[in-house]
């Protein structure tokens, strides 16, 4: 016991002891500067020290760019990099997503597949009801105007841009005899227009070829998409003038009258109009004769 109070003393007289540190001129033993030191001083100050040290490196790593040098940290540039990445990629598959169900539609329209479900074909721009006695029908200043300006214009021209016309009228793609109509119960969802050999085949209103290639059962093909959910589709063409991504005007010629494809039996046009995935009477909509 006496020789652990002996060595406990020993070691506190070690740690308190005072030294001096004394800096001297090498040239003339003058003193300069001195410190009283002992081991316990000199051990808190290096720890302190230390401790300092690292939590400073860690704060400048941390929040710095220089945490970028250091292996095992991603770079601010990458992060951003994949966070527009991540955007990009759901932007696509979002894109991808409705292109596919576009192409369905237009796979559904090819294929004539579609349920015999009721809907209105009273007109092709009904997408909702509307109570009469909610709207105000008086005239306005600028309606007026505008009456008057569209009355001085020409109101047949097939080919008007001016953008001011609300309703889509619809052009005679080709004149002939009807060989056979619309008949939803039967799934033909179109009128079949026989015509000479050649006639020309004209846009019904203004749109963007979505689909113009050839096809083992209804020949040359061609597929316009107009305003409002419109399709117009061509079949059994002898002769295809558009192709995929070119505008029309509305009397444009898209085609010309043909017998081609498997399901054909002479010259003629099939001829269906789509509205927002819905076949629809083309006779009730445009005279042939």
């Amino acid at each position: 016991m006496a020789k652990k109070k002996k060595k406990r003393k020993e070691i506190k007289r070690k740690l308190l002891h005072k030294y001096r540190l004394v800096i001297l001129n090498e040239s003339t033993f003058e003193e300069k500067i001195s410190f009283k030191l002992s081991r316990l001083n000199v051990f808190v100050t290096g720890s302190l020290c230390i401790i300092g040290l690292i939590g400073f490196t860690t704060l400048l790593i941390a929040f710095t760019p220089l945490r970028e040098y250091i292996p095992g940290y991603s770079s601010t540039k990458l992060k951003r990099e994949a966070t527009v990445l991540t955007y990009k990629t759901d932007s696509l598959v979002r894109t991808l997503n409705y292109t596919n169900k576009y192409l369905d539609n237009i796979r559904m329209v090819l294929k004539g597949d579609i349920e015999n479900t009721e809907f209105n074909r009273d007109s092709l721009y009904e997408n909702f009801k509307l109570d009469p006695a909610s709207v105000d029908l008086t005239p306005i200043k600028e309606d007026s105007l505008l009456r008057m300006e569209v009355a001085l214009e020409d109101k047949y021209n097939l080919f008007d841009t001016s953008g001011r016309n609300e309703n889509l009228v619809l052009f005679t793609p080709v004149t002939g005899t009807i060989s056979q109509g619309f008949n939803s119960e039967q799934g033909h969802y179109a009128v079949d227009v026989v015509a000479k050999r050649d006639t020309p085949v004209k846009a019904v209103a203004d749109g963007i070829v979505v689909f113009s290639e050839w096809t083992a059962e209804t020949g040359y093909v061609i597929i316009i998409e107009h305003d409002r959910g419109l399709l117009s589709v061509y079949k059994h063409n002898g002769s295809l003038s558009k192709t995929q991504g070119e505008l029309v005007r509305s009397g444009e010629v898209v085609a010309s009258i043909g017998n081609t494809g498997e399901l054909t039996t002479g010259p003629h046009l099939h001829f269906e109009i789509w509205n927002n995935g819905a076949p629809v009477n083309p006779q009730d909509f445009i005279d042939f004769n």
